[in-house]
């Protein structure tokens, strides 16, 4: 079997969540996998990522250069290139930044390119079978993969559940003389920070999300009074954003907020990658779809068919039955 490797991305030295999940992943594909992380970045930031990395994987290699403190796909495109040996198998999460990186990785590395992978139906020879979503989501494509000359594929968030495994003592190594110099035709100006809205709805434990399912904005006050009965807050998905029905700071993806609650209740939304990338952590998630059909039940721990507009009025009022009871 291909040696596997998996890059974690991080934030101020904190590992993105993918780092669990893609564990998870790399298991599904080969269960005596012990898979490679690789981490990039500078300074402090990138040795606090290592660190903690350390704990999950048995090995952990960083490249540091002062020319990735910010992530620049281009930059790290090139450094993978030198030192992920052919044929391997590299994992990556399915966000903003995977779809930047891994396309051009793949034809540097002269492996197979899968995208926006959600199941892993396993492996016979060097032939591995995988899941992707098609349409929408409306169809799920299952499709061969030739592991012969290694693999880039990316993993959709939320999609594979994090495993319970026992604490390990990584080793890091150093790969950052291997990667060479860096050098790339864009680079990093500045991030411009959103302006603070009136709920910030990456506090919150508990989120009713909402999505075209609740039709007009007439309709949002539905989600409005669930959440109060719930003690949450109201967030959305892009399409209610786009019909200017809740406000941009309201919205959870990619182009959007991350949010990390402990409880999800996705109402109406159909559960595409760029609306998963923006929920990390591994919440309980609740969808309620009147499709049976749709992405957001596969990675759902519970899941409702049922028109959100009757019944969420239905859980709103047995919520608040419970809080009447238990004030008695």
């Amino acid at each position: 079997m291909a040696r596997i490797f998996i890059y974690i991305p991080h934030k101020q030295g904190v590992p993105d969540d993918s780092a669990a999940e893609l564990i998870a992943v790399a298991k599904k594909i080969d269960p005596s996998a012990n898979p490679t992380a690789i981490v990039t970045g500078f300074d402090t930031e990138l040795d606090s990522a290592c660190t903690t990395l350390q704990s999950s994987y048995a090995e952990v290699w960083k490249i540091s250069n002062q020319a990735l403190a910010y992530a620049n796909a281009e930059l790290i495109r090139k450094a993978l290139t030198k030192i992920v040996p052919a044929g391997s198998v590299v994992l990556l999460a399915h966000d903003h930044f995977g779809i930047d990186l891994a396309p051009g990785l793949s034809i540097k590395l002269n492996a197979a390119f899968v995208p926006d992978v959600c199941g892993i139906d396993g492996l016979t020879g060097t032939f591995l079978k995988l899941v992707r979503q098609e349409f929408g989501g409306q169809i799920g494509a299952h499709v061969t993969c030739d592991l012969s000359s290694g693999a880039v594929i990316t993993i959709r968030p939320g999609a594979f559940k994090s495993l319970e495994t026992p604490a390990l003592a990584g080793t890091i190594v150093d790969k950052s003389a291997e990667a060479g110099a860096l050098t790339a035709a864009r680079r990093y100006l500045e991030t411009i920070v959103a302006e603070a809205a009136d709920v910030d709805i990456t506090k919150h434990s508990v989120l009713v999300s909402i999505g075209r399912g609740i039709q007009e904005k007439d309709n949002v006050g539905i989600a409005e009074e669930l959440a109060e009965a719930l003690g949450a807050a109201v967030s959305c998905s892009r399409p209610v954003v786009d019909a200017k029905w809740l406000q941009k700071s309201r919205q959870v993806g990619s182009s959007g907020q991350t949010v990390k609650p402990k409880v999800y209740l996705a109402c109406g939304i159909s559960g595409a990658f760029q609306h998963l990338a923006g929920i990390k952590g591994s919440p309980f998630i609740i969808a309620i779809n009147k499709n049976p059909k749709a992405p957001i039940f596969q990675v759902a721990d519970v899941g409702i068919v049922d028109d959100i507009l009757e019944f969420l009025p239905q859980l709103t009022s047995k919520v608040q039955e419970m809080h009447g009871a238990a004030a008695k």
